[in-house]
């Protein structure tokens, strides 16, 4: 479980690019380390009316981030998913689905193409 909350990576783009889930330079962000884990994802659905997170967020149908139980609400994270990486952040960390490591946002999962729960890569971002 540590080694599982030891690196998230998220992220959206081209085979090589990066998206962001907030705004911030395209060369502040780097992967911590050359470490990949896989985990299983899904969606956590559409957000609820006026839905709080366990971050003390509320999340809308545009929200952007992640829910992992183990991880610090904010932490960076990149997501790998096919050749596609996503940078994102923990919102939330009660997951809504059982047997599954992580959840996105319903508007990540569109981004993403993540259909029901599969297999993703992940790993904290560090800043360059």
């Amino acid at each position: 479980m540590l080694l599982l909350a030891a690196a998230l990576l998220l992220g959206l783009g081209a085979a090589v690019g990066i998206h962001h889930a907030k705004a911030e330079p395209v060369a502040a962000i780097q992967p911590a380390s050359e470490t990949w884990f896989d985990a299983l994802a899904g969606s956590r659905g559409p957000a609820g009316d006026a839905e709080r997170t366990t971050c003390g967020l509320i999340l809308t149908q545009r929200s952007l981030g992640v829910t992992e139980p183990v991880l610090p609400c904010g932490a960076k994270v990149l997501i790998k998913f096919g050749d596609q990486t996503f940078l994102t952040s923990v919102i939330d960390n009660r997951l809504k689905v059982a047997g599954r490591q992580f959840e996105v946002t319903e508007a990540l999962a569109e981004r993403m193409g993540l259909d029901g729960t599969q297999r993703i890569q992940w790993q904290f971002a560090a800043r360059g």
